[in-house]
């Protein structure tokens, strides 16, 4: 079965088609502590520019976490590019903001600014891409939703690698929308994941894979920061903390704390669930919003951030009762205004 996504192709722009299909040595970088979203665009990116007559780097600021394993060609992710290598395309996949690379894009600041770079991101909150070669959909639940048209108006097969490509964009898929349950899911959302599946895409199992299968660690991790939620408002706001102690306490990573907001976010009045994630000397929070209530990008837009209207992030440099002390503020502020 073929699914026919020619409808939707118009909206990848003429140009990055061109990049894409004329890049020899592609750079493909993907954001720091990286995800399935930008490890499945970057990895399809690069197969895109292989089955073209190209050839393709994966670097990411960290390695992969073990929860991806699954992916076909994971493997080759590294954390700088090769130095005797000559690159004639950068692409960056699924970073809001160009910091998001992390610190391999100020290790290599004069090659990333020399390449002629295509930036592919779905953050309604991006303003930083404005190459001429630059893509931002904020429409797109997934960058992994953008390769896939991408690939389609190049003419590659999604079944490409006997489904490695058509897995790494579903992973992504599966990934931000949360199995499809996030209000991110549009009617072209849903018609690109049958492509994908149509193309050899393992749904079910990438879904058990990222939401329905945790470490025992995991599970440990999950029940401190639970242990340590509080609310306010008559549970309007609601809130918890994930440090660097409960990691080690429990021996999970960092990439075990990915689901965290989500149960957060499933309490049943709250208009704002907000994770504080102390890392060294930054605190990230990530926030999750209720449809048709506050905009999480304009509370984490007030501390540098950005993403989506139902889930957005920032990055504090400010100790942990600061950090939380002022976002809670703004968070308790901006649902006090909503009404339903």
């Amino acid at each position: 079965m073929t699914i026919d996504l020619s409808p939707w192709l118009p909206v990848v722009p003429q140009v990055v088609v061109d990049r894409i299909a004329a890049a020899r040595h592609v750079l493909a970088v993907g954001h720091e502590n990286p995800d399935a979203d930008t490890l499945g665009a970057s990895l399809a990116v690069g197969q895109l520019v292989e089955a073209h007559g190209g050839r393709a780097t994966y670097v990411c600021n960290d390695r992969p976490p073990a929860l991806y394993r699954f992916m076909p060609g994971i493997e080759r992710f590294r954390t700088d590019p090769v130095p005797e290598d000559a690159y004639d395309l950068l692409v960056i996949s699924d970073c809001g903001t160009l910091d998001r690379v992390g610190d391999v894009g100020r290790r290599h600041a004069a090659l990333f600014a020399e390449l002629p770079r295509v930036v592919i991101d779905h953050h309604v909150s991006n303003d930083e891409a404005a190459g001429p070669w630059d893509w931002i959909d904020g429409a797109a639940a997934a960058t992994c939703e953008m390769v896939t048209l991408l690939a389609a108006r190049l003419g590659t097969p999604l079944s490409l690698g006997d489904g490695a490509l058509a897995t790494a964009l579903m992973a992504g898929i599966v990934m931000d929308t949360a199995t499809f349950a996030h209000p991110n899911a549009t009617p072209r959302t849903l018609v690109v994941a049958a492509a994908l599946v149509a193309a050899g895409a393992p749904l079910a199992e990438i879904s058990r894979l990222l939401y329905r299968s945790k470490a025992d660690a995991q599970l440990r991790l999950y029940g401190r920061v639970l242990e340590r939620l509080q609310t306010a408002d008559e549970g309007r706001v609601i809130w918890s903390t994930l440090n660097d102690a409960d990691l080690a306490t429990t021996g999970a990573e960092a990439a075990h704390g990915e689901g965290i907001i989500d149960l957060l976010s499933q309490a049943d009045r709250a208009e704002v669930a907000i994770l504080f994630k102390v890392q060294g000397p930054v605190v990230r929070i990530s926030v999750r919003t209720r449809p048709g209530g506050v905009d999480a990008t304009v509370l984490t837009g007030l501390f540098g951030g950005g993403g989506h209207a139902r889930a957005a992030g920032a990055t504090l440099e400010t100790p942990l009762a600061e950090a939380q002390a002022a976002v809670l503020k703004e968070a308790r502020r901006l649902a006090a205004a909503v009404r339903r």
